[in-house]
C-alpha cells in the first residue's frame, strides 16, 4: 500500500514536471487593425462619429461652429446630422450635408446622398436625415457650413467631417 502511494506521488510529480517544461507557444497575438485614413477620415468600427470645424481663424467674422454627426440607428440604417451656428443673427446661414460610402475597390469615398438646410435672419441651421444603406461598407458625413450677410461679397465658409463607421 505504501509502495502504491509512493509510485502514485512520483507519477504525479513526473507528470507535473513534464507539463511545466513543455514549451507552450501561445502567442497572445493582439489583433490590431491597422487604422486607415481616407481623405481625412479614419475607418472605424464605432457606433457613431462626430466632426467639427477645426480652425477658428478660417471661419471668418460670422461663422461660429459647424458640426457633423453619423450614427448607427438599426440594421442597415444611419442617422446623419449637420449643423451651422453663427456668432449672431445673419442674413443667411446654411448647412450642406453629404453622405459618403467608402469603396474599397478604388479606395475612394463616393457620395450616396445629400441634404441641405438654409435659413434667413437667424443664427443656426440644422439638417437631419435617416437613411437605409447597404451593409458591409464604411459611411461618413461631411458638411459645408455657410453664414453671412447679403451686403457682403462672400459668406463665411467652413467644412467638417466625421470618421467612417462600419455598417455590418
Amino acid at each position: 500500500m505504501k509502495r502504491k502511494i509512493v509510485v502514485m506521488a512520483c507519477f504525479i510529480f513526473a507528470l507535473c514536471g513534464m507539463l511545466l517544461t513543455i514549451p507552450i507557444n501561445v502567442d497572445a497575438e493582439e489583433v490590431v487593425k491597422e487604422e486607415k485614413i481616407i481623405d481625412g477620415s479614419y475607418l472605424t468600427f464605432e457606433d457613431y462619429s462626430y466632426g467639427t470645424t477645426v480652425n477658428p481663424t478660417l471661419r471668418g467674422e460670422h461663422l461660429m461652429t459647424g458640426d457633423s454627426i453619423i450614427t448607427k440607428t438599426g440594421i442597415g440604417k444611419i442617422y446623419t446630422y449637420g449643423e451651422t451656428t453663427a456668432n449672431h443673427d445673419v442674413d443667411f446661414v446654411a448647412v450642406l450635408v453629404y453622405v459618403d460610402r467608402y469603396d474599397e475597390s478604388d479606395g475612394l469615398w463616393g457620395q450616396i446622398d445629400a441634404h441641405v438646410k438654409d435659413a434667413r435672419d437667424t443664427y443656426y441651421a440644422i439638417s437631419t436625415k435617416t437613411l437605409k444603406v447597404d451593409r458591409g461598407y464604411f459611411y461618413r458625413v461631411h458638411c459645408d457650413h455657410f453664414a453671412g450677410n447679403d451686403d457682403e461679397e462672400f459668406y463665411d465658409e467652413a467644412i467638417s467631417a466625421t470618421d467612417g463607421i462600419w455598417i455590418p
